[in-house]
């Protein structure tokens, strides 16, 4: 039979495991405390009890997924061949090499403690990374919308509202289903190209991050093209390594996605970005009312220059608040397409998916720890985004 901690050291043990992450959020805290008067908005969070409680919880998370290889005490796909250790309650030690699965083991004797830290690191890759794709997309085509007004915005916000009206589950539920994510490969002479839906709409989207790129440094730099031309071939020229790499998996590229993520992040991006447009075209045909804008134009700047370089950054505080809330969000639909089986691979350590791993057993109180500590997870890290949002919402409105 193998043996348990405590109770007791099960905790302390638990807490002391996650050091690292203490001991950053205690150097990052006390370096912006000493900065605060000059971090804007992000500096009088200091000032805020609820945005302080959810800036640690979310810290908390991002560290771990940052120093998951020392926090972690296996790895994320290693299990157990002891007798005893399937589905064990927190605290069993696996006697062979003496490790303390400080949350028990799950239904294949793998430690449920190192795969939530593991996971961590996949959920704050891909939320952050695919809201933040949402945004660019949201933000180039939000602003000419809701500046120009007419055709443009009458077609785009129907397009905006066409998907918004679509179920979301069903949305994802179709793009990451086998038939319609298997991409078909494509000769073509040089190179062999892989399409499918998915990978079309990845496709699409990667290349806005380029374009908004592109466009901020024409409007910043359009007096000194020597700069300008500089700048557009490092963003192209990267962007579109980059791009090749993500989109369509080309060898010797810095990132690549496997297909389920790539699958995964398109689903994402498309069901966030139709928000993203509707905040920043409402916030634009607010802000290009304001005597700051008037005064622009009346300087002769061009259209794009005073959307990006006016409008924008006078935007940025409800923007902001919004990105913390829909990086929430999309923390939830990750979990929820992984509790379906619709997420990454099955032995993905992602905490939606180790939850609908343990779900056949939740109804043993002795089991229940397979789904209760990614859940503990996932709505801890939803929790402190909610209340991050909530007390720069606060600050923002003592602008």
């Amino acid at each position: 039979m193998p043996e348990y901690l405590s109770t007791l050291d099960v905790i302390l043990q638990s807490i002391a495991r996650f050091w690292p992450s203490w001991a950053a959020i205690v150097v990052v805290l006390g370096l912006g405390w000493g900065f605060r008067h000059k971090l804007g908005l992000m500096g009088r969070l200091y000032g805020s009890p609820v945005g302080m409680v959810g800036a640690i919880i979310v810290l908390f998370w991002v560290f771990t997924a940052i120093f998951a290889d020392s926090i972690a005490v296996m790895d994320a796909a290693q299990a157990s061949f002891t007798p005893g250790i399937k589905k064990a309650p927190p605290g069993v030690i696996d006697a062979p090499n003496g490790v303390a699965m400080l949350w028990g083991g799950d239904n294949i004797s793998r430690d449920i403690f190192s795969r939530v830290v593991w996971g961590s690191r996949i959920v704050l890759i891909i939320a952050p990374a695919a809201t933040a794709v949402a945004y660019m997309v949201g933000i180039t085509l939000g602003l000419p919308a809701g500046y120009f007004r007419g055709r443009w915005d009458t077609v785009l916000s129907f397009l905006a509202n066409l998907i918004l009206a679509f179920p979301v589950i069903l949305l994802f539920y179709l793009l990451v289903t086998p038939e319609i994510r298997t991409p078909v490969y494509y000769d073509l002479g040089l190179f062999t190209v892989p399409f499918s839906i998915p990978i079309g709409i990845a496709g699409l989207f990667f290349l806005f991050p380029i374009i908004f790129l592109c466009a901020l440094w024409v409007t910043r730099f359009a007096h000194a093209k020597a700069r300008l031309y500089r700048y557009l071939f490092v963003t192209i020229a990267v962007g579109g390594w980059v791009y090749l790499g993500l989109v369509f998996g080309m060898k010797g590229t810095p990132f690549q996605l496997e297909p389920n993520e790539l699958n995964v992040f398109a689903a994402v991006v498309l069901g966030s970005s139709p928000g993203v447009f509707r905040i920043v075209r409402g916030l634009t045909m607010d802000i290009a009312t304001r005597d700051y804008v008037a005064a622009a134009q009346t300087r002769g700047e061009r259209a794009w220059y005073i959307m990006l370089w006016e409008i924008l950054p006078n935007a940025r505080g409800p923007l902001i608040v919004d990105a913390c809330l829909r990086i929430g969000y999309t923390t939830i639909l990750l979990g929820t397409l992984g509790f379906f089986g619709l997420g990454l691979s099955p032995d993905s350590p992602d905490w939606g998916s180790m939850i609908n791993h343990g779900r056949p057993y939740i109804r043993l109180f002795s089991t229940i720890h397979l789904s209760l500590f990614p859940a503990i997870a996932l709505m801890s890290l939803v929790l402190g985004l909610n209340l991050l949002a909530d007390g720069l919402r606060e600050e923002s409105l003592k602008d």
